[in-house]
């Protein structure tokens, strides 16, 4: 007996639940009519574009479509390459880009590095003619070098590591010997420099650079008896 009430009683409510759902979802017959409608036009639509993709299909099966490999092969074959000549291609122009990017000087010597690249048949590739004729000569264009060297007018109390340390300079005193060696000329002890000598500070290079930068931070000064 308390089976069946209990049961009556879950049946009871799935009714309730279900009438007050559709109570809520209850649309008049004209909304009813339009919804159809709506899906009816849907599903034109979706049988049309599929009769299309299928003649698309069929149109495709029927093309006898050249090999894809024999395709670039023949691209090649216009600019007067081989494969093996591309791939030569592409690492010059990588290696080249990379000089640029990191602005291994001198400027001079990239700019005829790029000409020579484009004066090749290759560089008429889509793979390459933006980049080698576009987007790496401006990269060139907005390298702005710095001058070779420059000069610097010694003054009263000054001293090689000093002059180094300057920051229109190297910003770092321990390249002090670079300044030296350019200088050998009027320098004959780096000790005793002169007011009114003229000196050439000559830029660093990237290895120069890396060397005096590991010497000023590795650099600890001796502990003050």
């Amino acid at each position: 007996m308390n089976f069946r009430v209990k049961l009556l009683g879950i049946v009871s409510l799935l009714l309730l639940f279900t009438a007050v759902n559709f109570a809520q979802e209850k649309m008049t017959e004209e909304q009813w009519e339009s919804e159809m409608a709506t899906y009816k036009d849907k599903k034109v639509a979706l049988e049309n574009e599929i009769a299309a993709l299928k003649s698309d299909i069929d149109n495709l099966k029927a093309m006898d479509l050249q090999d894809p490999e024999e395709c670039i092969d023949e691209l090649y074959q216009i600019v007067g390459a081989t494969r093996n000549d591309v791939n030569n291609y592409r690492k010059a122009v990588n290696e080249l880009d990379g000089k640029i990017k990191r602005k291994e000087g001198p400027k001079t010597d990239r700019q005829t590095d790029l000409n020579t690249l484009k004066m090749n048949k290759i560089s008429a590739l889509p793979e390459f003619y933006n980049k080698v004729h576009n987007q790496m000569q401006k990269d060139l264009d907005n390298w702005v070098e710095a001058p070779t060297d420059i000069s610097y007018s010694v003054v009263k109390g000054d001293c090689l590591w000093n002059i180094a340390k300057k920051k229109e300079h190297y910003g770092n005193g321990f390249a002090w010997p670079v300044i030296y060696q350019a200088n050998r000329d009027q320098i004959k002890n780096p000790d005793l420099i002169f007011p009114n000598q003229t000196f050439k500070i000559p830029n660093l290079t990237e290895e120069e650079k890396s060397k005096y930068e590991k010497l000023r931070v590795n650099y600890k000064p001796a502990p003050v008896q």
